[in-house]
């Protein structure tokens, strides 16, 4: 069984931003810009989105020094990146080496729009396309009058085919005005003078500078032209609908010269093509290795501990705005605990206890009283019960009733008649008073009474 490969999540991560930055090379990416914000030092961090996805971005301060005025929230951006793995985070970021607004993006819309109508009609067809001239005796140049790519088409049509005459139809070439004048040329130039050929160009310049050679009335003129059109518009990069309706593009102003004439010798013709494809071929060569070498140096520079500070400082940046929010949640919390301590100090206080106690006090003597009272009132009824109780066992009570008590000399209460004899001495208790008697006779229990007690 094959022993298990164990990554630390560190390594993992490593090895992800590693196959990241290897096979996505650094691209343009436009959206809106989200979550700006901007830390005391320096570097900008946010989100850019569109309808359907979003992604971090970071732009240290060392990229963005120079980008004026600052980006904020609802910006539309163009930005130039490297897509990589923010470790500590586990998020994919998308490093910012290059800011600027998307009015370019919106241009270029326009124009990808305009081409696809226009080549819809055909008007790109290669079909149309028409050979130019072996040895043109007659070139029209239609570009500004003032502008340095007139220069440099003289130099190179005097240099490559000096026996061309040249007819200039000057127009302005940027602008409001350029587009209207640009298609009167393309319609009046061959008929004032002999063309066989006519060079339609301008030097560089940004997208907007070029976007009269955008104008769907321009690029239908060029195409109408009845003369061979060859376009050298703005740099090597630029490309113009302009370019694609001519019959045939050339990189710049000079290149448009020397596709319209011919060389002065064969041997310098061949000479030239194989120059052509040799400084292609080194073109090729240079670029591959160039392209290698940016690959070399972008992982250099992620191994580089430039990449590591920046990174660091991106999550100190981080740890601090997490370490004032923690602070903010700890004062309120001491503040809370504050109020209760103060509201339980309140209720411990000696003088709500005092009052307490002395509210209690007040209950427990009322109680005591009521207790008394109830308590007094229990013991002087028990008192009366026990008094009539024992009066009603009185003696005396009986006696005065009518009844009498006898007791005998010797003190003994009288209860037998069988315990007498006659001649005894009584002495008789009344209700009030006493007497003396002697027992004259006994009589049996239900007899009458002894007729006579005489006295003593």
């Amino acid at each position: 069984m094959a022993e298990r490969q164990i990554f630390q999540v560190s390594e993992l991560a490593e090895a992800l931003r590693g196959l990241l930055e290897d096979s996505l090379p650094r691209m343009w990416v436009q959206g809106e810009v989200s979550n700006f914000s901007r830390p005391a030092s320096g570097h900008w961090y946010f989100t850019l989105k569109d309808g359907g996805a979003q992604i971090r971005c970071a732009m240290f301060r060392n990229a963005n020094f120079g980008i004026r005025p600052q980006p904020k929230d609802g910006d539309q951006v163009l930005v130039r990146g490297q897509v990589t793995l923010y470790a500590a985070r586990g998020d994919l970021q998308l490093i910012c080496e290059h800011l600027e607004p998307a009015g370019v993006g919106a241009l270029l819309a326009a124009f990808e729009r305009l081409k696809k109508k226009l080549a819809a009609e055909g008007l790109f067809d290669e079909a149309l396309k028409r050979p130019l001239p072996a040895l043109p005796r007659h070139i029209g140049v239609i570009t500004s009058a003032t502008g340095a790519a007139l220069q440099d088409i003289r130099a190179t049509l005097a240099r490559r085919w000096p026996l061309a005459t040249v007819w200039l139809y000057p127009v302005p070439v940027q602008g409001a005005e350029a587009p209207p004048a640009i298609v009167r040329a393309l319609a009046e130039l061959p008929r004032q003078a002999p063309v066989e050929v006519v060079i339609l160009a301008r030097g560089g310049g940004s997208p907007e500078d070029l976007w009269a050679f955008n104008d769907e009335a321009v690029v239908r003129a060029v195409r109408a032209c009845v003369k061979p059109v060859v376009s050298g518009i703005g740099h090597e990069v630029d490309f113009t609908l302009a370019d694609f309706a001519a019959d045939l593009r050339a990189p710049t102003p000079t290149a448009a010269a020397e596709r319209v004439t011919p060389d002065i010798a064969d041997w310098r013709e061949h000479l030239d093509e194989l120059g052509e494809n040799l400084r292609a071929a080194v073109e090729d060569g240079v670029e591959r290795r160039r392209e290698r070498l940016a690959q070399l140096a972008a992982r250099l520079g992620n191994l580089h501990p430039g990449r590591r500070l920046l990174e660091r400082n991106q999550r100190l940046d981080e740890l601090s705005e997490r370490l004032l929010h923690a602070g903010g949640q700890l004062a309120a919390r001491d503040e809370q605990r504050l109020s209760t301590l103060k509201q339980r100090l309140v209720a411990a206080s000696p003088g709500q206890k005092l009052s307490a106690l002395r509210s209690r006090l007040d209950h427990a003597q009322q109680r005591l009283l009521l207790a008394a009272q109830a308590g007094q009132q229990q013991r002087l009824y028990r008192l009366g019960s026990a008094a009539s109780r024992l009066q009603a066992l009185n003696p005396l009570a009986v006696l005065a009733r009518g009844y009498a008590l006898a007791t005998t000399a010797d003190g003994r209460v009288a209860t037998e008649a069988t315990a007498l004899a006659p001649g005894s001495r009584l002495e008789v208790r009344l209700a009030r008073g006493a007497v003396t008697t002697v027992v004259q006779g006994l009589a049996p229990v239900g007899a009458k009474a002894p007729p006579t007690i005489a006295k003593p």
